[in-house]
């Protein structure tokens, strides 16, 4: 019986300019960087594997934004390189889709035990390219390995149910298949667990994948396909069916018009997530997306402060605003609003000190990832001035090597502005007054995109409130499909 696979996508395309302060000499040679070498990086690395490791694309330079410097480079794919990567993992899916679910498992627990070696090297390749803190680069690897724990489990209790039939002599039996080929389209601000998360899963399913990671992360993507790659030599599975096309928005395009892909699954802005779920649909593809936010926190009037502030300084201002559940939006009720914003504003006061090399134990706040990402950043706190805010905290460019902003608060700006109501992918967090929690619910619910909210609250009663009243944007799909068969 054949199976039917999809693809992944995860889409955040940012194209790079050349970075300040970068020299000729790749941070790869430093000594300083030695985990690089014990990833299996060189100074030019190939972008492209499909069993194989060949590319045809353009050159990429991958920069750290902590210094600017250029770390080292990957060949990236052409058009033809992902017509390879695709059709190779749509071969190899065949004999993958047909090893039992328990087998697939197995090689998914060796990925784990892989990870858990190079824990962190890994790490800390996450710290160096994409910018966040080494706590923080650690536990998304660990991300990936409780994924690998979760997806062997699944393989041993995928789901099934037979039904009664209404034709003597017959049962209904369900049995879920997988689907196919999946894609996988990663943005830049977790380049190791959004992939492990669909990876995993897909495995143990008997899918395929092909992975298109973002361009600014492509050392990354070449470090854990390696580490995957020898997992799958050692039980002589076909690399294919973890194929990666390092490139830009021209492969993820090809990818999600596909056919071959049977889910896609995005990563990313809003605005390119709602390109994508068109394209798949429009040739009946799955799609599964996970979108920006614009997230909230309702602090009403019998919060408890202590346990706030320190919840509030991460959600906030931890990875440098770059998370889609960033806080960026407070809602503090009248009652509590001088005082959350004079101590926040301490806070944040006590942390800008700790604004560094994320590499570094005493970092607290990395860099931005990109110069464009400090220009969205200089531009939204100039608007939000414009427009009648006040700058609380922050509210400046760090002038220091790397790309390196002040965490921002901001106050006096209504609810409903439209600057309020844009998610930007920085450390500005805008605090509202409401008169009551049934209008900090109703804020909360005003914006188009939202993943997380949160209340802080001892009334029980208000906790259940929110549940049914808050609105969280989650979009999902599935990488399984359901076959209905009568058997005698």
């Amino acid at each position: 019986m054949s199976l039917l696979c999809r693809a992944v996508l995860s889409l955040r395309y940012i194209r790079v300019p050349m970075a300040r302060n970068a020299s000729t000499a790749f941070l790869i040679e430093d000594p300083k960087y030695s985990f690089l070498k014990d990833l299996g990086l060189k100074e030019n690395n190939v972008g492209v594997f499909n069993g194989k490791w060949k590319a045809n694309g353009e050159v990429i330079k991958s920069y750290s934004p902590a210094n600017g410097k250029v770390i080292a480079e990957v060949q990236a794919g052409s058009a033809a390189d992902y017509e390879a990567c695709a059709s190779a993992a749509q071969e190899a899916w065949h004999a993958w889709a047909e090893l039992p679910a328990p087998a697939r498992g197995e090689v998914v627990r060796q990925i784990g035990d892989a990870l858990r070696e190079n824990l962190q090297p890994l790490g800390k390749l996450v710290s160096l390219e994409m910018g966040k803190i080494l706590p923080e680069a650690i536990g998304e690897v660990i991300e990936y390995i409780h994924v690998c724990d979760l997806a062997l489990g699944l393989s041993r209790t995928l789901p099934g149910t037979v039904f009664p039939s209404e034709r003597p002599g017959h049962v209904l039996i369900e049995k879920w298949n997988p689907l196919g080929v999946v894609g996988i389209i990663t943005a830049f601000n977790f380049p190791v667990a959004v992939f492990g998360w669909n990876s995993a899963i897909a495995m143990v399913c008997g899918d395929a994948t092909v992975w298109k990671p973002s361009e600014t992360t492509p050392l990354v993507a070449v470090a854990v396909t390696k580490i995957v790659e020898s997992v799958l030599q050692k039980n002589n599975i076909p690399g294919a069916i973890a194929s990666l096309c390092v490139g830009g928005k021209g492969i993820g395009e090809k990818l999600v018009k596909d056919e071959r892909m049977k889910l896609v699954s995005f990563t990313g802005s809003t605005a390119v997530g709602q390109q994508v779920g068109v394209e798949v649909q429009k040739r009946f593809g799955r799609h599964l997306l996970e979108l920006g936010g614009n997230n909230a926190i309702i602090v009403n009037e019998d919060a408890n402060l202590e346990l706030f502030l320190s919840a509030a300084l991460f959600a906030c201002a931890g990875t440098a605003g770059q998370r889609c559940t960033t806080t960026r939006r407070l809602l503090i009720h009248k009652k509590l609003y001088s005082e959350v914003v004079n101590r926040l504003k301490k806070a944040y006061a006590g942390v800008v000190s700790r604004i560094g090399d994320p590499l570094l134990e005493e970092t607290l706040i990395g860099p931005l990832h990109t110069p464009a990402a400090v220009d969205a950043y200089k531009k939204t706190v100039a608007e939000a001035v414009k427009l009648g805010g006040k700058i609380e905290f922050g509210g400046k460019i760090i002038e220091r090597e790397g790309y390196f902003v002040e965490p921002t608060i901001i106050t006096g700006l209504p609810h409903d502005s439209p600057i309020v109501k844009t998610e930007c992918f920085a450390p500005i967090v805008y605090c509202i007054e409401i008169p009551d929690l049934e209008t900090g619910i109703q804020y909360n619910n005003e914006v188009e995109q939202g993943l997380s909210s949160s209340l802080f609250t001892e009334n029980l009663g208000d906790v259940f409130k929110v549940f049914i009243y808050m609105k969280i944007f989650i979009k999902l799909g599935h990488v399984l499909h359901r076959n209905m068969r009568m058997k005698f």
